[in-house]
């Protein structure tokens, strides 16, 4: 009497495995509620424990982040034209951002292939933005773009 061939039954497919992608995804975004949170109740103007920004502190120049943190409060409050006024560069590239991560995601979702985050010729454009920015926000001229 032969003994029946033990056969190794096949393997059960469990669900999709959530990628380490999509892990540090829900990370990150949970780090910007968690700051955003913080900068809404708190307002940068009156309490002191928000970085200081050393370019300003050492040389008395804004720098291109310089009026963010104020930007970010004014905006989770719904003052848009404040926001504008205390770092336009930061609340426009915010945006770009935030619209491009969403196509992003929504590729990523959709199984498509999605390419480059931010091609490099838009980093450049940025870059000599954000410059140009910086400089001119220092002369009296352009004072409007100060915080």
């Amino acid at each position: 009497m032969r003994a029946a061939s033990q056969a190794v039954p096949p393997k059960i497919k469990t669900g999709a495995q959530p990628s380490l992608a999509v892990f540090a995804g829900v990370v990150f975004g949970m780090a910007i509620v968690g700051a955003g949170a913080v900068v809404f109740f708190f307002n940068p103007a009156t309490h002191g424990f928000y970085p200081v920004c050393m370019f300003h502190k050492l040389t008395g120049l804004n720098c291109p982040g310089c009026g963010s943190t104020r930007a970010l409060f004014a905006l989770l409050h719904g003052n848009l034209p404040l926001a504008l006024k205390d770092n336009a560069v930061f609340i426009i590239t915010g945006a770009a951002l935030a619209a491009r991560g969403a196509w992003f995601a929504a590729k990523h979702c959709g199984q498509k292939p999605a390419g480059q985050f931010i091609s490099p010729k838009i980093l450049w454009m940025f870059l000599i933005v954000a410059g140009i920015f910086s400089v001119l926000r220092n002369f009296p001229a352009f004072s409007f773009l100060s915080p």
